[in-house]
């Protein structure tokens, strides 16, 4: 009988906090890559320690558990660039590596490095399974000396997913509810917390108050985009945010509420996973958001409706559709958006996606950040490998792509059927580059011709690439 090493009970941890694959850096040691196999996980082997991060990221985005990884400590500068996004995005993964000198620079970007044992090797990687999805979320280091991952180690019986939330503390309910009392124009705004569970609770609150909703990039898709409470993203501006005498924060975090959003003197709750830093607030409740919004139930039918005029908030939306598609880019995004079916995922590292209809939440992969290299192909790719019953297109632009070309041949390989949409004119060196890798790519001069390929393209079920001008008129 085989004996459990400290690797094995590593990736049982892994498995245990919901991860179904394993991203594997180039360097990843042969110990973690042996105990992947040996408990029938996938292997994906990404082409640098950036990239592995990205993929681990944005499945814990699309996914219910964290993303998970293995690396060695050879590319610990990538290993941090990678982790800075996953941290700034407050994507939950679990990154397991060797031990190095370097592996100090990773400290910064983490919620917690924590460095096994044989006898503790259990209990921590339990620990890094609750913190990662713990509120709020992010990634976690687990360090294995390369002399420490095959010694003999016994599983532990813990769990590797955090608690669920206590219910919100009364008195915060009451003033919550005080505040959606008083406003007669409330306001709406959903973020990176809220969850496919939330979606008819979010939806009931904003029918019954009745509010309009905005969405910063991450929150979209909590209320369905052809909604007609539903007046597209969070913009500093915005005709709504101007008319409002309370916005409420439906899990949004700190780190995507732009500065200054909010008119002065406009007083903000919030409902949320995670406690707000700081103060500031008129009133905020902290749990699980479904639970929140049910408790408010009896505060919000004992108020009158609130005072929005209907055709008011008609014109603004049509100002936001109007506005979203202006641009030529936007407009070949539309146009994608309609040839595809809802629930459709997308992708992209370059701000497009305010044209692309969301319907449920996390189908617009974008970072709230600078994207890492590469990232519209790698996060298609990740979503795709976590949803194969559904589609994923990606948007982006030629250098972007130039660092996607090894993960795009890898793609193709896996039998993804991805589509790469390319907002400009290819080069002939970049496009002879994806011929070799086995895409060759699909020029188009305009707008009608981009919807024609684009629709056959999809259909194929194969990996395509369609480069489009879209300041180009069709001949």
């Amino acid at each position: 009988m085989a004996r459990t090493t400290v690797a094995d009970v590593l990736v049982d941890g892994l498995a245990r906090a919901g991860a179904a694959r394993v991203f594997a850096a180039p360097d990843a040691p042969t110990s973690l890559r042996a105990a992947v196999h040996r408990r029938a996980l996938d292997v994906v082997e990404a082409p640098d320690a950036t990239a592995a991060v990205v993929l681990a990221a944005v499945t814990g985005e699309v996914g219910e558990g964290p993303g998970a990884l293995v690396a060695g400590v050879d590319d610990a500068r990538g290993l941090v660039r990678g982790l800075a996004h996953a941290q700034r995005e407050r994507l939950p993964l679990i990154a397991v590596t060797a031990e190095g000198a370097d592996t100090r620079l990773l400290a910064p970007v983490v919620k917690a490095s924590l460095v096994v044992e044989p006898a503790s090797a259990g209990h921590w990687i339990a620990h890094a399974g609750q913190l990662a999805m713990g509120d709020p979320r992010g990634p976690v280091h687990v360090v294995v000396a390369a002399d420490v991952a095959g010694e003999p180690a016994l599983p532990v019986a813990a769990s590797c997913r955090p608690a669920p939330l206590p219910p919100p503390e009364p008195a915060r309910l009451d003033a919550l509810g005080a505040a959606i009392a008083a406003a007669t124009r409330p306001l709406l705004i959903t973020g990176l917390e809220c969850d496919v569970g939330d979606v008819r609770w979010i939806r009931a609150f904003a029918e019954t108050l009745p509010a309009p909703v905005l969405a910063t990039s991450r929150g979209r898709g909590a209320l369905a985009d052809p909604h007609p409470l539903a007046l597209g993203s969070l913009v500093p501006g915005h005709a709504a945010l101007a008319r409002a005498d309370l916005v409420i924060l439906l899990g949004v975090d700190a780190g995507e509420l732009p500065p200054a959003v909010v008119a002065a003197g406009t007083p903000v709750a919030r409902i949320g996973r995670a406690r707000w830093p700081g103060c500031g607030l008129a009133a905020e409740a902290v749990g699980d958001l479904a639970l929140v919004i049910e408790e408010l139930a009896p505060y919000v039918r004992a108020r009158p409706a609130a005072d929005w005029d209907v055709a008011e908030l008609d014109r603004m939306k049509r100002a936001v559709i109007s506005a979203a598609n202006a641009t030529p880019a936007a407009r070949l995004v539309a146009l994608a958006r309609e040839a595809t079916p809802a629930g459709t995922l997308a992708a992209s590292d370059t701000p497009v996606l305010a044209a692309w209809q969301a319907v449920g939440p996390r189908e617009t992969l974008t970072p709230l950040g600078p994207a890492p290299r590469g990232y519209a192909v790698l996060a298609a790719l990740a979503a795709q490998l976590h949803h194969p019953d559904r589609r994923v297109v990606a948007f982006t632009r030629a250098a972007a792509l130039v660092s996607g070309v090894s993960v795009l041949a890898q793609a193709v390989a896996l039998g993804l059927p991805l589509v790469v949409v390319v907002l400009e004119a290819l080069e002939p060196a970049i496009a002879a580059r994806l011929e070799r890798a086995g895409v060759p790519p699909i020029a188009c001069p305009g707008e009608r011709e981009f919807a024609v390929a684009f629709s056959h393209a999809y259909q194929s079920g194969r990996l395509s690439v369609i480069s489009v001008d879209p300041g180009r008129p069709s001949p």
